[in-house]
């Protein structure tokens, strides 16, 4: 998930956002996976019926499916337009593009309905995003409490519960850094105690270094903020949400990172970034395009998705921050986990 700006919705056809949604989910199945597979139209796509039944040669065999595709989940940030507009036709899609389950933006009253008409349509809802100020600043007026919050999660069945973000100002040194670590350790203890797990989901600010401290010498390396989470967060009690895109942008290899914190990672957001794209430590600065649809960029999806598997991750979450087209989006990427 990310705060950057939303991007402007498409309206060449004058057609509401509701009445767009009804168009979507009118199409067959076999033309969205056509779409998703080649960008092409059905017509452009077509198998010849002499085809459809005969055997597949030794090369053709099935593989394995994916891990995770058998409960693949979206994070619902990448339809927030169309969420705020229609939000039963919105999981409707989702529910006919393939997915198992969604991932809450928001664990709130609203949050609750939200639910509901997921599980009406088949998905499952295990995971959501708290108001990061309920760790950062809980004294601000008008930040809920962790108790009401923690209060919500276990009306709606949720198993994590998800510390997301944190403002500019809240980060800026390490001490204020660390002191935040301190305060999610004492989250996640009370979010174990009501029977669910809080995990830390990344961008890619962690891994700006702060300015080395002059009494260390030289030589010292520069911590950065995930530096200090890795090291400050209790193992026991508090886990990770890894990103694979935030941490690629950020400058790290997303598999190396997946080893290093194996055993204390419970949830990975899949998403793909474009060729080309250099470290951009300011999440306000990437540009829209450099997320692409699974299998359009430079990430290696399914090796994220075996290694997962290995180090014992629970869910895995598809999130595209931005597209000009996100049902498509979230269709096409669908149908690049089944393919592989």
């Amino acid at each position: 998930m990310s705060i950057a700006p939303k991007i402007n919705r498409r309206s060449a056809t004058g057609l509401t956002a509701a009445a767009a949604l009804t168009a979507w989910l009118s199409r067959p199945l076999k033309a969205l996976a056509d779409e998703g597979a080649t960008g092409d139209s059905p017509e452009q796509t077509a198998t010849p019926a002499a085809n459809k039944d005969s055997a597949p040669t030794a090369d053709e065999q099935p593989t394995k499916p994916l891990p995770y595709l058998d409960r693949i989940g979206l994070q619902l940030y990448t339809l927030r337009n169309q969420m705020s507009d229609a939000p039963e036709a919105t999981l409707e899609a989702v529910a006919k593009a393939g997915y198992w389950q969604v991932e809450l933006m928001n664990i709130d009253e609203e949050a609750i309905r939200i639910a509901g008409i997921a599980r009406d349509h088949g998905l499952a809802v295990h995971s959501g995003f708290l108001d990061f100020n309920i760790i950062t600043a809980p004294k601000r007026d008008g930040v809920a409490s962790l108790d009401q919050t923690l209060e919500i999660a276990e009306r709606i069945g949720l198993r994590h519960v998800v510390f997301g973000y944190i403002a500019k100002n809240q980060r800026d040194t390490a001490d204020k850094c660390k002191a935040i670590a301190d305060s999610a350790n004492a989250a996640a203890d009370k979010t174990r105690s009501a029977g669910m797990r809080m995990c830390y989901h990344n961008h890619s600010f962690e891994f700006q270094p702060f300015a080395v401290d002059s009494g260390k010498g030289k030589d010292a390396k520069p911590l950065n903020a995930y530096d200090i989470f890795i090291e400050r967060f209790d193992p026991h009690q508090m886990e990770f949400e890894l990103d694979v895109f935030w941490a690629k942008i950020g400058g790290h290899d997303p598999l190396e990172m997946m080893r290093r914190l194996a055993g204390r990672i419970s949830q990975v957001h899949l998403k793909d970034l474009l060729s080309g794209t250099p470290v951009i430590t300011d999440e306000s600065k990437v540009p829209a395009d450099a997320f692409q649809e699974l299998g359009d960029g430079t990430i290696d999806i399914p090796a994220v998705m075996r290694l997962a598997k290995e180090i014992g991750v629970d869910e895995c979450h598809v999130e595209q921050d931005q597209s000009p087209a996100p049902l498509d989006s979230i269709s096409q990427s669908y149908q690049f986990l089944a393919s592989n």
